[in-house]
């Protein structure tokens, strides 16, 4: 049984310009939130992805199975490789985009299995905006940036406002955020300064 494939993205877009305050291309992407499953730091059995800006539309993201990721025995659980698409593809439309948003929509394909151990290379690109929605696609690659392709995924996010998170999110963690984020602000000026004297 052959597969037809949807055109992607499904409606008629607009190209997802990036913020002019987008980081530049080179940019290693700092943790969002320390206890992000997908990036942060202080989710032992997390993810820890890590991003960088690339050109154009791009954010390279690298995730490495563990064996506290694994579904079938030495292999990564599907669920969990969803997860980390899901936060390359978030990643790539906060950071170049600059907007707040969530997951709307989140498709993946399975094309190999993905080892215990294995890297996986993930490029998600920004495919198009209309109004409120924005559409993303990434290839993960194994073990390497041009290994072959394991897993891909498309994605709508949708653009919300901040009383999204107020309103649904945890009040001491929407705290813990606001603090981490003047921290962040506090070191990248004192990074500036000792850059630009």
């Amino acid at each position: 049984m052959s597969r037809v494939s949807q055109p992607w993205p499904p409606v008629p877009v607009e190209p997802a310009v990036p913020h002019p305050k987008a980081p530049a291309p080179g940019t290693e992407l700092g943790v969002h939130f320390a206890e992000c499953f997908g990036c942060g730091d202080e989710a032992d059995a997390g993810l820890h992805l890590r991003s960088t800006v690339g050109e154009g539309q791009v954010v390279h993201s690298r995730f490495t199975v563990t064996a506290a990721h694994q579904g079938a025995p030495g292999l990564a659980h599907g669920g969990l490789l969803a997860c980390a698409f899901d936060e390359a593809l978030g990643s790539a439309v906060g950071n170049l985009m600059r907007r707040p948003a969530v997951t709307g929509k989140l498709e993946t394909d399975f094309r190999r299995p993905v080892p215990v151990g294995s890297t996986l290379f993930i490029a998600a690109r920004l495919d198009g905006i209309a109004g409120r929605k924005i559409y993303v696609s990434a290839d993960g690659r194994l073990d390497a940036e041009d290994g072959p392709i394991a897993v891909s995924a498309r994605a709508l996010f949708v653009v919300v406002g901040f009383e999204h998170f107020s309103t649904h999110g945890d009040p001491q963690a929407l705290e813990k955020l606001a603090a981490q984020h003047e921290q962040n602000q506090r070191a990248r000026a004192e990074r500036d300064w000792e850059i630009n004297p």
